[in-house]
């Protein structure tokens, strides 16, 4: 099994950043883990725009980096005032779609000193599912989640033991409102075609999550979001003239929505600036907003919504516990999601898991005895090795010729929740040069890498080429090896113990020999392997 970081057992301060299409949301929690829970001590929001992009090239436009930029530090700032220790963030689909998305990260890592997670859509939406289900009960009924934001939508459907399915579509409030609406207030046939390209883009997704359900089983629909919320908060003040404190648990039906639809769809954007609720920079996006959730609805069947105020960014603290092993209870299936995630592709492109499992166990008993010898990875770097090892043959589902090099792209292209893109890159990185070269700087996939990247997949896959060699003939017929290192001459002993001591292990160690050379050169390290039925012959 893949490793967790050390458990955390003392309380500490968490901010989680959420760098999205229209706004920059951070949240500051206090985590208790004796109690497993986690209290928010403060929030911070940020209208920047950062899905203004440039039509002609999809680059985001330097004002709006810029806008994002301000806002991060302002959240740094705010986040080393309340003494937090640690502070993760991730960017979604503004980020994900624009060529200089990575240009905005580097700009980020290099004025903000913030290290930005890119995430898939389909992530994002399992951490949405995460905010949602650690402050829900489903019970025994189907919940299906949607979240609106400004340049995608993300559909869930999960009940309490699973998420059934996770889908990311391409319809956000900022994203429509740029490219269907041209008119204040918006004509006839601006509406027209705005709603039918939404039907047009979710009916796969909710197509699929009329699949899952069975034929008996009625959902329960959730809303998250700023645009959800918004609408919520205007129906209450319209209907109760106050809006509940807290939202969360409010709902409200499908003709609510539709009335909304027919109101904002009448209203230019000044007057939209004068309804109880809707704050100025939202009027600007809600139309197109509301009509997403309106054509969801209807779509899925369903006549109310009820609000949760917990999303993407409580998500991604709830995974960052279970990371960390403060969770490990009603979450737990969630908690082992990574893992799960990579025998699910392995089993998919026919790996032999008994074959992947061996090297796994080689590759990361290497990476522990070596550890503080030759090199100072920690675990985070241990997981990414383990789940390279359990899938560095996949590629033979395609091919055994170059099968490393479409390990590469099967690993890169697979759904593997709960790991940002990065991490996807450095496992595809790591099994691709099993193999074969060792990585070069022609080779586009890995010179791209930041330089504390490239050493990882340097070194990692250079454990994992000495792994592999342990297990040539695939059948286990190495049972253990002890490394012992020689500082003064520069040599690594390995001590390989058979399983069946009449086995001399000859392709082994003829295999070991041929893969070593690479070990040798990035270690700058002399490798001598010796079997220990030889030493017990010797001995004799």
């Amino acid at each position: 099994m893949a490793p967790s970081p050390a458990q955390i057992v003392d309380p500490c301060m968490l901010a989680a950043i959420d760098i999205g299409t229209n706004s920059i949301h951070m949240v500051i929690v206090r985590i208790d883990p004796v109690l497993a829970t986690f209290t928010i001590v403060a929030r911070e929001k940020d209208t920047v725009r950062l899905g203004d992009r440039d039509p002609q090239s999809n680059n985001l436009i330097p004002a709006a980096m810029n806008r994002a930029i301000a806002a991060l530090k302002r959240c740094v700032e705010l986040a080393k005032g309340l003494e937090v220790e640690n502070i993760i963030a991730v960017a979604t689909s503004a980020t994900r779609e624009a060529k200089n998305g990575q240009d905005f990260l580097t700009r980020v890592q290099t004025e903000v000193g913030l290290t930005v997670d890119l995430i898939s859509g389909p992530e994002e939406a399992r951490r949405i599912y995460l905010g949602v289900f650690s402050c829900m009960d489903f019970h025994e009924v189907p919940h299906v989640m949607i979240d609106i934001g400004g340049g995608s939508t993300e559909l869930i459907l999960a009940d309490r033991r699973d998420v059934r399915f996770l889908s990311s579509t391409k319809v956000g409030a900022v994203r429509l409102t740029q490219d269907f609406v041209h008119t204040d207030p918006i004509d006839g046939t601006e509406l027209a075609v705005l709603r039918a390209y939404v039907r047009g883009m979710l009916e796969r997704p909710v197509d699929e999550i009329k699949q899952r359900l069975d034929g008996e089983e009625k959902a329960q629909l959730v809303g998250t979001s700023g645009t959800i919320e918004t609408l919520a908060t205007m129906t209450a003040l319209q209907k109760q003239k106050e809006v509940p404190n807290p939202i969360q648990g409010y709902s409200i039906t499908h003709k609510d929505v539709e009335e909304w639809v027919k109101k904002l769809a009448s209203l230019n954007c000044q007057e939209r600036f004068e309804i109880a609720g809707l704050s100025d920079r939202r009027a600007e996006i809600i139309l197109p907003g509301a009509v997403i959730l309106l054509e969801a609805m209807t779509m899925l069947e369903l006549d109310s919504i009820t609000i949760c105020e917990r999303a993407l960014r409580e998500g991604m603290i709830v995974d960052w516990m279970l990371t960390h092993r403060i969770i490990q209870d009603r979450m737990r299936f969630q908690g082992e999601i990574r893992q799960r995630g990579v025998l699910k592709i392995a089993r998919k492109y026919q790996v032999d898991l008994g074959f992947g499992e061996r090297v796994a166990q080689f590759a990361t008993s290497f990476f522990d005895q070596l550890q503080g010898v030759l090199h100072d990875w920690g675990e985070t770097e241990r997981e990414w090795l383990w789940a390279a090892a359990i899938l560095h043959n996949c590629g033979t589902y395609i091919s055994h010729s170059a099968h490393h090099k479409h390990s590469y792209y099967l690993i890169r292209n697979a759904e593997l929740l709960g790991y940002t893109e990065i991490e996807l890159e450095l496992i595809a990185n790591i099994a691709r040069y099993h193999r074969r070269s060792k990585p070069k700087k022609r080779h586009e996939d890995y010179i791209k890498l930041s330089e504390p990247h490239r050493l990882a997949v340097r070194q990692l896959s250079a454990l994992l080429r000495l792994a592999v060699a342990l297990d040539r003939r695939q059948v286990g017929a190495i049972e253990s090896f002890d490394c012992q290192y020689d500082q003064e001459n520069r040599q690594l002993h390995l001590h390989i113990t058979p399983k069946d001591l009449d086995d001399d292990c000859a392709l082994e160690l003829w295999n070991l020999d041929y893969k070593k050379v690479i070990f040798e050169e990035e270690f700058n390290t002399k490798v001598v392997a010796t079997l220990a039925i030889l030493l017990q012959s010797n001995k004799g």
